[in-house]
């Protein structure tokens, strides 16, 4: 019998588009990182580093082993899972007669999980107690897309650098760091506000917001039901 894997994948834009990245993890049955691979993109949109991660590890990994695949990115997450079969119908075109956006990745990843025996689980990023794997994909990607260098267990790069204690948000409820599962089996600065406007302030850290795209240190944030974030996301 084939060993269930579990593992995370993460990408990551600095300046959305700019220097991005792409990693994944897998990890053991304790959750410790045993295996990694990171690789650069050059400039793309987090969008991209978000699927080509993903599109990485199923490459990386026996396709006849049952995964469990943890993401912090909905976009990607539901690109997959929830969007595509309807986009399959439409002839590649969204609800709206647009074109799908990165179609390519989005049909690569559609040939990796057929037959496969794969469980997609939401976990929000920069959490307190968050998910560790989770956490371990996130920076590296996040050093990957700064210098533009491959790294990996196989290069026998050391782990990424942990992130800032104040970069990492508590969570707003109890138990909010991991959301239900959908499953697939396919055989700080000075705050600004002026009147009737949102309250933001600088970020000191760089972050994700919950639309699945990151922001920069200094880049004006505001806060939402979920954390931080882009301010017309909220």
């Amino acid at each position: 019998m084939v060993e269930r894997i579990i593992a995370a994948c993460d990408g990551a834009s600095k300046g959305n588009p700019g220097p991005a990245g792409w990693a994944w993890v897998i990890g053991d049955t304790s959750g410790e990182p045993v295996r990694w691979e990171a690789g650069p993109l050059g400039v793309a949109t987090n969008n991209v580093a978000e699927l080509t991660a993903l599109e990485r590890l199923l490459s990386a990994v026996d396709p006849a082993a049952p995964i469990e695949i943890r993401m912090d990115s909905q976009y990607a997450m539901k690109a997959v899972t929830t969007w595509l079969p309807g986009w399959k119908r439409k002839g590649w075109k969204t609800s709206a007669g647009k074109p799908v956006a990165n179609q390519d990745l989005v049909v690569r990843i559609d040939e990796l999980l057929a037959g496969r025996p794969v469980e997609f689980r939401y976990v929000p990023a920069h959490q307190v107690g968050g998910d560790p794997l989770n956490d371990f994909a996130d920076r590296a990607a996040s050093q990957t897309a700064v210098v533009q260098q491959p790294a990996g267990s196989a290069l026998g790069s050391p782990p990424p650098p942990a992130s800032p204690t104040s970069a990492i948000r508590p969570s707003r409820k109890a138990g909010a760091t991991a959301a239900a599962p959908v499953t697939t089996t396919r055989a700080a600065g000075a705050a600004t506000k002026a009147p009737g406007q949102v309250r933001t302030l600088k970020a000191k850290y760089p972050g994700k917001c919950h639309c699945g795209r990151s922001y920069p240190a200094g880049e004006l944030i505001a806060k939402n039901d979920q954390g931080w974030g882009h301010p017309d996301c909220r």
